[in-house]
């Protein structure tokens, strides 16, 4: 992320430094770790004994330069990057866990049945994309010479794309590719998904020879997900699917329980699901299913040939972990929400994109498609639904990783108070009172992410 500084922000910072509050006021700064966009609080807090009842100190914003700043906390890497980044290492150790153990998981997953799946959407018209095979770029869409479409466009393409190529994703006929299918799918792919687990259950437990509740009386299966942007503006989900005893990481799968029953039955599930959608009467009749492309692979612990097939624990967590902190902007959409139609008129996106949007806006205006919430969901092609998840007993959740970090950073601080053995409690009143920096307090934030500062307590 590229900082725009303030003109002055550089003397507003020299002059600041003068004050007699400098130290605090740039103390609260530095402890974000580059935080772009902090959240102000204004108020005071009291540390008790717990063993006496007795107040061992109080602090208030003012030791602070008047404002207690705390980070936004926003996962995405275009708001945010210091708490993106943070956010990024604790899904990592998230996923990891749930693949080679840690953080109060038992190490034995390791050796339970795994699988790294890709699932995709489906084709809703032909785009230019980049080919290879060995190396070598290949043709787009090689087609016979003089082929078009019923709009008198060519169907087919033979050029060679570069990877920086702006027409990579868009359509090669626009009036061909179907929007309303495209976005209705994004609007159900969270429900896709769902689906796609529950069938997934009754695929196992069938091959096993079980019933569905057979099934559930000796065996669960796990996941954690993300959702991908692709350059044509769809999403493909990538997750880990694991194969548990009944009590999930902590009781070990039944003997019948491979690898390869997992791998097997992925795909046949993906090609299986489909909903219906709604509105055929206004935009057509519409299946929404899963693409005919879905990858799966066993997991490994570790993986010392990059071209193995099987996926490494350490580089699924890194892959998963890397898109919890992207969104839409990485199909060349906007990271922010739109609430007019005005505003499409001038917003920084290619054409296809824009028609996506375009059909969101439209679309969510009718009556048979409002609780779909399209218009909400407009910057985001359509989909609403959550960009990293996980089942209930995959692992650990992000709010255990962050309550551990937060009992490290009181320890450290009863341990400079001197109270490293005194039980405490702190109680505080604090309220909103804005966000931002200042121009100089923006310039000492960019500082402090160029220099890859840590989050301090």
């Amino acid at each position: 992320m590229t900082t725009t500084l303030v003109p002055g922000s550089a003397a507003a910072l020299v002059a600041r430094a003068s004050e007699p509050e400098f130290a605090a006021w740039r103390r609260n700064i530095v402890r974000l770790g580059g935080c772009t966009n902090p959240i102000h609080l204004v108020g005071t807090a009291t540390v008790f004994d717990t063993t006496t009842g007795a107040a061992l100190f109080s602090y208030g914003s003012d030791v602070y330069g008047g404002r207690l700043l705390t980070a936004c906390g926003n996962r995405r890497a275009t708001v945010c990057p210091a708490c993106s980044a943070l956010y990024r290492a604790d899904t990592y150790q998230l996923v990891r866990a749930g693949l080679v153990g840690g953080k109060n998981v038992t190490e034995a997953v390791s050796g339970y049945p795994r699988v790294f799946a890709t699932l995709t959407a489906p084709g809703f018209g032909p785009v230019h994309t980049r080919r290879e095979r060995d190396g070598l770029v290949r043709a787009c869409r090689p087609r016979r010479p003089g082929e078009c479409c019923p709009h008198g466009r060519p169907v087919g393409c033979r050029t060679r794309h570069a990877a920086d190529d702006p027409r990579l994703g868009e359509p090669l006929c626009p009036r061909c590719y179907d929007y309303a299918g495209a976005v209705l799918w994004h609007a159900f792919a969270g429900r896709l998904w769902h689906r796609f687990g529950l069938e997934l259950r009754r695929e196992v437990a069938r091959r096993a020879g079980l019933s569905r509740t057979e099934f559930g009386e000796v065996a669960r299966l796990s996941y954690a997900k993300v959702a991908e942007y692709q350059r044509r503006g769809l999403i493909h989900f990538h997750g880990v699917i694991r194969l548990d005893g009944t009590d999930g990481p902590d009781s070990p799968p039944p003997d019948w329980a491979t690898t390869a029953l997992l791998t097997e039955s992925v795909p046949v599930v993906a090609g299986r699901v489909r909903l219906v959608a709604p509105g055929a009467d206004i935009v057509g009749p519409r299946e929404l299913r899963f693409g005919g492309q879905v990858d799966v692979r066993p997991v490994t612990s570790y993986c010392r040939d990059a071209g193995e097939r099987p996926a490494s624990a350490g580089a699924v967590a890194g892959y998963i972990a890397k898109y919890a902190t992207k969104g839409a902007e990485t199909a060349g959409a906007v990271d922010g929400r739109i609430y007019d139609a005005r505003g499409m008129v001038v917003l920084p996106v290619r054409a296809h994109v824009l028609r996506m949007i375009g059909t969101c806006w439209w679309l969510g205006g009718l009556p048979e498609f409002e609780p779909l919430g399209l218009r909400r969901w407009a910057h985001m092609l359509g989909y609403g639904g959550h960009f990293s998840s996980k089942s209930r007993r995959y692992s650990t959740t992000l709010t255990a990783l962050r309550q551990a970090r937060a009992d490290h950073r009181a320890e450290q601080q009863r341990a400079s108070l001197g109270l490293a053995d005194v039980s405490t409690v702190t109680v505080g009143q604090w309220r909103y009172a804005g966000r931002g920096y200042s121009p100089a307090g923006k310039l000492l934030a960019a500082s402090v992410r160029e220099g890859g500062g840590r989050r301090g307590a």
